[in-house]
């Protein structure tokens, strides 16, 4: 099965997002309070399945996280801690970009969490989300896959992009040679955290389009009866003739040439 096409992609990415835009017409109805993983490994695509949910949403009722390493206070906190703050209140989504699980995945791996620590996480995070479910968190985990062939591929691709090397880190350099220890890790989180109450689901994402589709359907598919009418817009024509721009103390700057 050959790769998705980015023009046959956008084409069937369209209704989904129209079915986006009334589950959050859903969930501002409802109350419904929605929380979102995404995890997986360097350049698995993250960042873009987050973009295909998030951007034809109010910003102001989806919210991505994307939290940087902990700061010295946070160090000292609960770990959970400095995650909480940014659950949502009634209608809000909330989209994670890496969440809770650094610490099984990318601090385990690299040596940022001691042993003690990442075996008190899997201990403790099956228990945290229960009192989130069971508070009506409605909470989905996804971890994208990506085998390693295609994973060099996107490293590279940042190294060479200039639009696109501030992605790379130094981190995710030393984190290249250790594929295998990111699996060992994941199945061992999987052991320990794949519950009833929130289960993990994986996602290939070796063809990115098809993976964000997939997702996407998933995600809509295992939410309750979403179907929220936009309401009736009566758009009437202006009892004016319409107005054009004026300017007093300043005027726009020169327009940027196209010829």
């Amino acid at each position: 099965m050959g790769k998705l096409k980015k023009k046959k992609y956008l084409e069937l990415l369209e209704p989904l997002q129209e079915d986006l835009v009334a589950m959050a017409r859903w969930a501002e109805a409802t109350g419904a309070r929605i929380v979102v993983l995404f995890e997986g490994r360097d350049t698995a695509g993250k960042g873009g399945a987050i973009n295909a949910i998030a951007s034809h949403l109010n910003s102001r009722q989806c919210k991505v996280v994307a939290l940087s390493k902990p700061s010295d206070d946070e160090k000292g906190q609960w770990y959970f801690q400095r995650y909480v703050g940014h659950l949502p209140t009634s209608g809000q989504i909330v989209l994670f970009d890496r969440s809770w699980y650094n610490r099984a995945g990318v601090e385990k791996v690299m040596g940022f969490a001691t042993e003690e620590q990442v075996a008190a996480f899997l201990d403790q995070a099956p228990r945290f989300e229960k009192l989130l479910v069971q508070d009506g968190v409605l909470l989905f985990k996804y971890w994208l896959t990506c085998d390693q062939v295609e994973q060099e591929e996107r490293l590279r691709e940042r190294a060479e992009d200039p639009l696109k090397r501030w992605k790379l880190s130094p981190i995710d350099l030393v984190a290249r040679e250790k594929y295998d220890d990111y699996t060992q890790a994941r199945e061992a989180m999987l052991a320990a955290t794949h519950t009833k109450q929130a289960p993990w689901t994986l996602v290939d994402f070796n063809d990115q389009h098809r993976g964000r589709l997939t997702v996407i359907r998933d995600f809509l598919d295992r939410l309750p009866d979403k179907k929220v009418e936009a309401p009736d817009i009566e758009f009437k024509p202006l009892e004016n003739k319409p107005g054009e721009e004026s300017f007093d103390k300043l005027k726009p700057i020169k327009a940027y040439p196209v010829d």
